[in-house]
């Protein structure tokens, strides 16, 4: 394909995906308030709702005029060719090419997040603390971008010189070499999320002695789930909303509970909370989603080493010669429908497996502390009880509340 055709080919592709995103939030947000259900009687009025919606409202307007804004920039740079042209600037300067592939997609990183600023800052406080939800500091905030950078530097940084190292120096098998690579790495930040990366932002204490405790360990005994490590993060530091989560393997696992769940439930929900991730261990969902991502990282590196070397794709987007770095955000660009598709098949499995690690809750501890969970995790976070199907479809990997408690109360 020529290079004309190729840039044609991006920005439609662009034009395409952003035109998805947006008429999928439209009608889902544009979704009418529905009649209170008999479920939510007793946790929901018509008030509560039209804040739910008054959010949701919020969160789409906001979507939608950051992703104009990132829309409009992308484009010009496929249609007038900056990308090109950075690369060009880049190697005026007679870096190595590791060095200068390197320091272009530094560039390109930097300018990307300090245009995302903004907007990040005022979702967090404007949006989030207009509903009640944001508890971060302006500190805390500037804090976890400066360390997200030391991380971005060191661990992305490192793994991208690898992956430039070994396209310049193995050709077109790079692809599966560089596989077996992050196939390792995912394995290690799965295990060792929690004792490496977590603590450089948030607090893990032991979950203190006393009768949850005690519930949880009774309940872990009795469907033969080894359990030691317990912990509570401070989520509160940062946001009113709660969450709870496993991660590891073998000795390694951990679950860790939210500090705000802890304040927003009590035990009987806590312990059903568990069972459901005991359920995902269980039922093998997290080895699964994990080599089902690794597959996709294959896939994707196989196809990225049909196109990493053409010429006509680098100038497509502005470069002057071959260039591994603007081929790269070139095929990102092309992946993206495929990504799209592969995404909706992980999302209908992830409810699929919601779904199974419900039942196994149900089962083996009880549903109805579950089903009282839900309803309270989604009043206290504004959820939306009636997402349009198609949006579901699309994004959601989770049920919506009420199909889930639908199956619970049965």
């Amino acid at each position: 394909m020529s290079p004309e055709n190729l840039k044609y080919l991006l920005v439609g592709i662009l034009v395409f995906g952003f035109l998805v995103r947006k008429t999928l939030g439209f009608l889902n947000v544009k979704n009418p308030i529905p009649p209170i259900p008999d479920t939510l009687s007793e946790y929901l009025n018509l008030s509560k709702l039209e804040e739910s919606k008054a959010y949701q409202k919020e969160n789409f307007r906001f979507t939608l005029l950051a992703g104009i804004f990132s829309f409009v920039f992308t484009f010009l740079f496929i249609a007038l060719g900056w990308f090109g042209a950075i690369d060009s600037w880049v190697a005026g300067f007679g870096f190595p090419p590791l060095l200068k592939s390197l320091v272009f997609f530094g560039l390109i990183f930097i300018g990307s997040d300090l245009l995302s600023l903004p907007f990040d800052y005022y979702n967090t406080f404007v949006i989030e603390e207009k509903f009640g939800f944001n508890k971060t500091s302006v500190s805390t905030f500037f804090k976890d971008k400066i360390k997200g950078y030391v991380l971005s530097i060191l661990v992305g940084g490192g793994l991208l010189l690898v992956f430039l190292w070994l396209i310049h120096q193995m050709g077109a098998d790079f692809w599966w070499q560089f596989w077996i690579i992050a196939a390792a790495f995912m394995v290690m930040i799965n295990l060792f999320y929690t004792a490496w990366i977590l603590p450089l932002f948030n607090k893990l204490t032991p979950l203190d002695e006393g009768d949850l405790k005690s519930k949880i360990l009774h309940y872990a005994q009795s469907v033969d789930f080894p359990l030691d490590n317990i912990f509570v993060i401070d989520g509160s530091k940062r946001s009113s909303k709660a969450n709870a989560f496993f991660s590891g393997f073998g000795k390694r696992k951990k679950v860790v509970l939210y500090d705000t769940l802890l304040d927003q439930h009590p035990p009987d929900e806590l312990v059903a909370v568990l069972a459901h991730e005991v359920g995902h261990y269980k039922k093998k969902h997290i080895l699964w989603s994990m080599f089902l991502s690794v597959v996709q990282v294959g896939l994707m590196l196989f196809l990225l080493a049909q196109f990493i070397f053409s010429e006509n794709m680098s100038f497509a987007l502005g470069g002057q010669a071959w260039s591994a770095e603007l081929n790269i955000i070139g095929f990102t660009m092309l992946f993206t429908p495929v990504s799209m598709i592969m995404g909706i098949g992980m999302n209908w499995l992830s409810r699929k497996n919601e779904f199974e690690a419900d039942e196994f809750a149900k089962q083996t501890f009880a549903g109805e502390p579950l089903a009282e969970a839900l309803k309270t995790l989604s009043v206290k976070t504004l959820s939306n009880i009636n997402p349009h199907p198609w949006y579901v479809f699309v994004n959601y990997s989770h049920p919506p509340l009420l199909e889930r408690l639908e199956r619970l109360e049965k």
